[in-house]
This record gives C-alpha cells, sequence and structure tokens, in this order.
C-alpha cells in the first residue's frame, strides 16, 4: 500500500484496536489463474508463541481455500471510514480528494484442524453476541447440527508478517483548511462523512 509519511500510522497497538473494530476484511489470496478474494470476519489473536494471528474461516463450497496450501502468501484489508473531500472546502485552488483509513496486513495462512476451528468459533461467537439479551453459544447448539456446520466450513490462521495503517485525514492541510473540513464534514447528512470528521479531530488533540 502507498503511504507518504503524513499519512502513515506507526502506533501499532492503535492500528491492532483498528483491526478489531473493523473486523469485517477482504481477504485476497493468489488463484490458480486470477486474484481470489473473500469477505469474511477476521479476529486478530496475540499466540502463545509470541507473534499474532488472524483467525477465520471460509465455506467450504467458497474454492478460495483450496489455493492456501500451494500460495500461502495472502493480504487481508481492513476498511475504515471514508468520505470524498471537496476542494470547495479549502482556502485556495486544489483538487478534491479522499479521506479513508485502511490497514494491510499480509501473511502466511495455513488451514487448522476442526478443533481449532471450533474453538475459533466459539470465540467469535461469544464476541459479537457480547451485547445481546440472549446471547447464543456455539456450545449449547444442537451436536447434530454443529457435526453438520463445522462440516461445512474451512478454518485457517493466517501468522501476521506485515501490517501498514494508512490514516489518510488531511495532515497536509493547514489549520485552518483541517478546520474547514471538519465542519464541513459534519454538515453532510452521511454517517461515514461524521466518522471521518471525529476521526481528524482525534488527531489535533
Amino acid at each position: 500500500m502507498y503511504i507518504p509519511p503524513y499519512y502513515k500510522n506507526n502506533n501499532l497497538e492503535e492500528i491492532k484496536q483498528f483491526i478489531r473494530d473493523n473486523a469485517f476484511a477482504v481477504l485476497i489470496s493468489n488463484g490458480k489463474n486470477a486474484p481470489d478474494a473473500s469477505h469474511i470476519p477476521l479476529e486478530l489473536i496475540e499466540g502463545s508463541d509470541g507473534h499474532s494471528y488472524l483467525q477465520g474461516h471460509v465455506s467450504r463450497g467458497n474454492l478460495q481455500w483450496k489455493n492456501f496450501s500451494s500460495n500461502d502468501n495472502v493480504l487481508a484489508i481492513f476498511q475504515g471510514p471514508h468520505s470524498y473531500i471537496s476542494s470547495g472546502w479549502y482556502n485556495h485552488i486544489n483538487v478534491p480528494t479522499w479521506n479513508y483509513i485502511a490497514v494491510h496486513v499480509t501473511g502466511k495462512i495455513e488451514i487448522v484442524e476442526e478443533g481449532e476451528m471450533y474453538e475459533s468459533l466459539k470465540k467469535l461467537v461469544d464476541h459479537y453476541e457480547s451485547g445481546s439479551e440472549k446471547p447464543v453459544k456455539v456450545e449449547e447448539m444442537p451436536h447434530d447440527m454443529m457435526e453438520k456446520y463445522m462440516k461445512g466450513i474451512v478454518g485457517f490462521k493466517i501468522q501476521i508478517e506485515k501490517i501498514e495503517g494508512k490514516w489518510k485525514l488531511s495532515q497536509n492541510r493547514d489549520d485552518e483548511d483541517y478546520k474547514n473540513i471538519i465542519d464541513q464534514l459534519q454538515k453532510l447528512n452521511d454517517i461515514n462523512a461524521g466518522l471521518v470528521a471525529e476521526e481528524m479531530k482525534k488527531l489535533k488533540k
């Protein structure tokens, strides 16, 4: 990912928290004749071996997994808020642009055994059910149903080799433009624009 120095986030803990907060990712791998991509949740875990991993699963019918053993280099893209930035908001003539936050993670992928996949599923469901009035528990689901479901998915983990964080939030603009961009974003009836404005505010605290 191309990252000019003023957009690069070097705070690893902040980047990891961003991954946790924006876990629905695009997983890209090398296919037989073209790149393969899947849109799936990926959970960041810290292994007992000192390495960081991403865990997830795909449908067995999704043939992307069949190339993991021969092409184990993968890229996971995590996308945050984004918004169009009009050059009419600047105090000088310029071109429009786009503000956004994105994280790229590259690493080696490997398929995991059923037991490890089951534990991964439990953690995934527990995480997203934590705020429910009646939380669903994997271990409380009928055994025959879970057995059938487990046969229909393929679990994997990715040992992280590189993490890149790009916070493109108008850091190259002067204070007047920066403040005006935030003000204009807040006037838009758009969730993403509002979130970009909030992220810009954080940078100037």
